[in-house]
């Protein structure tokens, strides 16, 4: 359908998507690729074998721990992207006991974000303190979103409906070194301060499903932008009819979601910037996802792929993209 530089072929659900050139696309010459078939692989090192020995040509988001192996591999180009990414973990609002703000703020202030930082993404990210990434347009650097302080934590789990701590349990997907390495972190920190902590890992369908179901405690999660507006983001995760209940959190406060819908109509940037650094204070007050860190985007390409690039919104143009013999 429409105008684009390929056209369907084949999709087989969960397995794989296949489009072939389009005879009729509107730049002449292209593009330059007979066709692109995506695959899906769950394991990331599954991936890493299949670029490194040429069964796939691209490695869609490699685990950080192979990045380094990836560089130096023998024809493979790794890299990063600037990007609008950021991972967080959500909280089902609609599950006991994290309708307590108390509950929530005690675990945001739990998480060692340079930690992660420093143990997942092997230094290639910055920790978060926004809803918003610093790639987002209005987002505020001085937003003051919970960040390291076990002090703190542990005085808010102390207000809380569960002074003792409780048991519970974070969503993963399973084979993704990535999530698996953060809630190990996450289930050292929240037993620090009383939290017993369980890994439920699902396979990417699975996880997927279990969120939309609103079947979990905790769950990891990230988002990047496909439009440079705070509001795609901002509506998805706050405004509980954005499509998600609120990024699956049933997060619902009216003075937010005034102030988002008040954003949504204002054309002047000043004020638009004063509406959302106001929005970002006010969701990182509530808690309702705990931020963990931003990060670029990682590839890996065999050394026969040209002119692969990808933007901060995480789009790739195929069209531009050739491939030696």
């Amino acid at each position: 359908m429409g105008t684009g530089p390929f056209v369907w072929d084949s999709w087989k659900k969960g397995q794989s998507l296949s489009l072939t050139a389009n005879d009729d696309y509107w730049q002449k010459g292209k593009p330059y690729l007979d066709g692109v078939k995506w695959t899906v692989v769950p394991d990331a090192n599954t991936r890493k074998l299949q670029v490194q020995g040429g069964q796939v040509d691209i490695d869609d988001t490699p685990d950080w721990s192979s990045l380094s192996s990836l560089k130096s591999a023998s024809g493979v180009n790794a890299e990063t992207f600037k990007s609008t990414q950021i991972d967080y973990v959500a909280f089902n609002q609609q599950r006991k006991p994290f309708d307590d703000v108390h509950v929530r703020r005690a675990i945001a202030y739990a998480l060692d974000r340079k930690a992660m930082v420093k143990a997942v993404l092997f230094g290639n990210g910055t920790t978060a303190n926004s809803l918003l990434s610093p790639g987002t347009p209005y987002y505020d650097a001085k937003a003051d979103g919970p960040t390291y302080d076990v002090k703190q934590a542990k005085a808010e789990l102390a207000k809380s409906s569960k002074p003792n701590g409780f048991t519970t349990t974070l969503l993963i997907r399973s084979g993704d070194p990535n999530q698996t390495s953060i809630a190990q972190i996450m289930q050292s920190e929240l037993k620090e301060i009383g939290i017993t902590m369980q890994i439920k890992q699902l396979d990417p369908t699975a996880n997927k499903e279990a969120r939309l179901a609103g079947d979990f405690d905790m769950a990891w999660s990230a988002w990047t932008m496909d439009i440079p507006d705070p509001d795609e983001w901002t509506s998805f995760a706050v405004d509980p009819e954005g499509g998600s209940n609120s990024a699956f959190t049933h997060y619902d406060n009216p003075d937010v979601l005034a102030i988002n819908k008040k954003a949504q109509q204002e054309t002047d940037p000043a004020k638009r910037q004063e509406l959302y650094s106001e929005l970002q204070q006010k969701t990182g007050d509530d808690a309702f996802l705990a931020y963990l860190y931003y990060s670029p985007y990682v590839f890996a390409t065999t050394d026969k792929v040209n002119d692969f690039h990808v933007t901060p919104l995480g789009n790739y143009q195929l069209e531009d993209v050739s491939k030696a013999k």
